[in-house]
């Protein structure tokens, strides 16, 4: 996966009945791999697949539900696909979960809980050879008051977990977490402040999907109107170097980008 001169599109397949979007939609197999074939004709890069709501006040489930839920998707996406499809994305933070995904044909794993709440996740993506797209979370925990700082504090034994596990960096990806225990005010600061992460030299993933903080700043109360104002998000953070968009609407990310990376792509030749 080449990162770096072209932005790329990562789009979501929930796999559940109440993720905060569409939920339900693509909970039956069938659905799911018309989905992630759409997305593909769309311009997604990567599917990112995901059997457990990581929406605030979400109701557990356990992890034989998840991985009933997800991993027909994966072989089946596998076999439709075969070594010509997309890259495929486990959005999980069990090991187990992480392991059979992996060997359905998944070739990242997508820790909400940036490999802190089941650390043995980190060698299972080791032996596998996997990338992992680290999470940073401000649930469960005090936060730092300045949001950068939280970044870092949140990152860095997260980042000495991988390394011990023996992920390269060349396999580690980070996800500043927009959403997740952030208010309106700290998400927009996130945003505005977003290159002081590259700090850390490390590819960025985005997920501002339809948040919360976006229908507060546009108005939109529903959440499949907040595309736009998604769209908006990804042109600012892609421009703030920001290089993996993590999406519902693949097609209006994808046609936006398209304008960011030209801008960038002129802005390095005038270099």
């Amino acid at each position: 996966m080449e990162i770096g001169p072209k932005s790329l599109v990562m789009g979501i397949l929930n796999v559940t009945p109440d993720s905060f979007s569409d939920g339900g939609r693509n909970l039956e197999t069938d659905n799911a791999v018309e989905a992630a074939r759409q997305m593909v004709a769309d311009g997604a890069d990567i599917i990112d697949i995901g059997g457990e709501s990581t929406r605030p006040g979400a109701d557990p489930v356990s992890p034989d539900a998840e991985q009933a839920r997800i991993l027909p998707v994966f072989r089946a996406l596998a076999e439709a696909f075969g070594d010509d499809g997309p890259f495929l994305s486990v959005d999980t933070y069990r090991a187990e979960t992480a392991r059979l995904a992996l060997e359905a044909g998944a070739h990242i794993v997508n820790d909400v809980w940036g490999l802190r709440r089941e650390p043995e996740i980190a060698r299972v993506a080791a032996e596998a050879k996997a990338a992992v797209i680290i999470m940073h979370t401000g649930r469960k925990r005090d936060k730092l008051p300045d949001v950068i700082a939280d970044q870092f504090h949140w990152f860095e034994p997260s980042l000495d977990i991988a390394a011990k596990a023996c992920i390269g960096r060349d396999r580690v990806l980070l996800d500043p977490g927009f959403g997740f225990a952030k208010d309106t005010a700290e998400n927009v600061e996130l945003m505005a402040r977003m290159a002081e992460l590259n700090l850390l030299g490390l590819p960025i993933v985005a997920g501002t999907s339809r948040k919360r903080f976006i229908g507060a700043l546009t108005g939109r109360e529903a959440a499949d109107e907040r595309d736009t104002g998604t769209a908006a998000t990804s042109v600012m953070l892609r421009l703030a170097g920001a290089a993996i968009f993590r999406v519902h609407d693949v097609k209006s990310n994808r046609d936006a980008l398209a304008v960011a990376d030209a801008v960038i792509a002129q802005t390095m030749r005038g270099q």
